[in-house]
């Protein structure tokens, strides 16, 4: 008795089977994440050498900016376009044709463009915490140290604000004829408490849009006491202050937003880079095309 259509055991074994090859989707991202990697060092390598300490040496801050923006997004596309060449070559056809091997093949490289994602980001964070931790063990070691730089704006600003006028007076020789006159000195010193309130307060007036009457009459008060100048010079010292803290402010927020527009369009273009580039791969496995390293001129042996 002939049996007609697909054994019941075959279609069982087909709905079971699962088409994600996962080992091939872990090649590229893996692969990916290795070039990436290497990149980024080499990227970092150049960039350090393109600077200078010394006036008028090196490239400028903005071209070293558009340079590593470009070089980020360049890195991460290629990679994941090679990893996703080798997704779509190494999976393995089951038999289906046209468009549906072309989406299977592409959605392998959208799998290695998302587990890479996650591999860099693993690596990133744990690599962040690392650094977290081993900056607070030199920051205990050197808590006795009396010198520290910072890279804070508001220290900046508040450093601009209590400056004391009384090395530019003592230098200022007294005119002819003239008694000499003893230089305002401050009164109180600045303690880290009062430059952490004079920070709250700078910090809420950007929050709230506007610095209240009283707090700016608080901020030249302590300004005044503090540094040693009128009451009038340290109320236009806490106006330039917010002025300061504001462009501070602005320069942060269009950094973050030209950092989250670039890192998306990174993100989608190596998508695309690697969907595309695992349809190559699957295109090239299925017409048999050699995947080979050739480096000079091979010479062909001779054919007897």
């Amino acid at each position: 008795m002939t049996q007609v259509g697909t054994p019941v055991a075959s279609r069982t074994d087909i709905a079971s089977a699962s088409f994600v090859e996962w080992g091939a989707v872990l090649a590229g991202a893996v692969l990916a994440a290795a070039l990436s990697f290497v990149l980024l060092t080499f990227g970092t390598a150049i960039g350090l050498s393109a600077t200078s300490p010394w006036p008028n040496s090196g490239l400028s801050a903005k071209v070293i900016a558009s340079l590593a923006v470009f070089w980020a997004m360049a890195q991460q596309i290629g990679s994941l376009m090679i990893g996703g060449y080798v997704a779509g070559r190494m999976r393995s056809r089951w038999h289906e044709g046209g468009h549906e091997a072309e989406f299977r093949d592409g959605l392998h490289g959208g799998l290695v463009w998302a587990v890479g994602i996650l591999i860099s980001a693993v690596l990133v964070f744990a690599t962040a915490g690392l650094a977290a931790r081993t900056d607070a063990e030199v920051a205990g070691k050197a808590a006795a140290s009396a010198a520290s730089t910072t890279s804070d704006p508001m220290d900046t600003i508040l450093d601009t604000m209590l400056r004391s006028t009384s090395t530019a007076q003592a230098t200022t020789p007294p005119a002819a004829g003239s008694p000499a006159t003893r230089p305002r000195t401050p009164n109180v010193p600045t303690s880290d408490e009062t430059r952490a309130e004079m920070s709250r307060i700078l910090a809420s007036s950007i929050a709230s849009g506007r610095l209240s009457a009283d707090n700016r009459a608080h901020l030249a008060q302590l300004v005044s006491q503090r540094s040693g100048v009128s009451q009038q010079e340290a109320e236009k010292r806490v106006d330039d202050a917010v002025n300061a803290t504001r462009a501070a402010a602005d320069k942060a927020r269009r950094a973050a937003v030209l950092t989250g527009f670039v890192t998306a369009a990174g993100l989608i273009l190596s998508l695309g880079a690697a969907w595309w580039a695992a349809l190559r791969g699957g295109h090239h496995r299925d017409t048999s095309v050699p995947a080979r390293f050739v480096f000079g001129d091979r010479r062909r042996a001779p054919v007897a």
